[in-house]
């Protein structure tokens, strides 16, 4: 009797303050590495998308007729393997912000709540979750800039030309020889820009249509596997259509030679010119791409 008593879960109102806290740095350490396990297969799965995503956006006028002329060209020069270059900086970094990013979504809420002491409803608005979702890509920035400085430079290689960087130390060793940390962390102002209002939007809208799918009376975290698949891939769509044309100028900053721009605005400025409006949506296509596949992937490791 006595040992299947003690085997039993004991009632939270008998455990002591230290089982709480080791209760609740497991289940934080449990959630870091089934968040972090599920970055790197997204990153493994997503890749090929984003190189082709990153190469459309920064390739020469008339290199490639579209996305599907990419991976044609790709292929052809280096196979399956050309499709994963520039893979090692988001797998090294994918754990950190997914955890960073957590982290300053929970800041931000904290600093609305902080902001409207009066309030009536601990229930935010959508303007208050954008806001949270906008200060959550602050903190990340700090991981996700010089990640995305050298995925983009590898990415760019295999295009014809010089291979400058055999790998991503390799990078980071030159491009600190070449400019210090500024250099690595080029392109920081332009990743705020991008993953600020597309974290905003994704919050919002994710939100917004789960609370849309939820019938009255019923609570939103009992949604229907379909319906959270619905509300996630409809903020990715919201998310990818405001991040963009900030993408666009973000890996033509970070990929080009020293000098070629004066910052952001510049870059903008120089592609709108050069190219036209139309250039600030390369990319587009393979972002929707990867959302579906990497939604597809939730979906199978629900069943399977």
């Amino acid at each position: 009797m006595s040992s299947s008593s003690s085997s039993s879960p004991k009632p939270e109102a008998l455990k002591s303050s230290e089982e709480k806290v080791a209760e609740k740095s497991a289940s934080a350490v449990k959630s870091f590495i089934s968040g972090g396990a599920g970055g790197v297969a997204a990153v493994l799965v997503g890749q090929p998308f984003d190189l082709t995503k990153v190469r459309l956006q920064t390739a020469a006028p008339g290199q490639y007729t579209g996305a599907l002329d990419v991976v044609k060209q790709t292929f052809a020069r280096d196979g399956v393997r050309g499709f994963y270059r520039g893979m090692g900086p988001p797998l090294a970094g994918v754990t950190p912000m997914f955890a960073v990013s957590f982290w300053g979504y929970a800041m931000g809420k904290k600093l609305v709540y902080a902001a409207t002491p009066n309030r009536t409803s601990s229930v935010l608005s959508y303007g208050e979750l954008a806001a949270a979702g906008f200060f959550s890509a602050i903190p990340t920035t700090l991981v996700a800039a010089p990640v995305e400085r050298v995925k983009v430079l590898l990415q760019m290689q295999g295009q014809g030309g010089q291979q400058l960087y055999s790998g991503p130390l390799d990078a980071v060793s030159k491009l600190y020889k070449e400019g210090g940390l500024k250099s690595i962390y080029r392109g920081t102002g332009a990743t705020v820009a991008r993953d600020g209002p597309g974290s905003a939007a994704y919050f919002v809208v994710y939100e917004m249509v789960k609370k849309s799918l939820t019938p009255a009376g019923q609570d939103p975290a009992a949604l229907s596997l379909s319906a959270v698949m619905i509300a996630g891939g409809s903020a990715g769509v919201a998310m990818w259509t405001l991040a963009i044309p900030p993408d666009v100028v973000k890996s033509r900053l970070q990929g080009a030679p020293e000098g070629t721009y004066k910052g952001f605005m510049d870059c903008a400025r120089q592609t709108v010119a050069k190219d036209g409006v139309g250039a600030l949506f390369k990319g587009f296509g393979p972002a929707m791409a990867r959302l579906g596949v990497e939604l597809s992937m939730q979906l199978m490791n629900k069943f399977f």
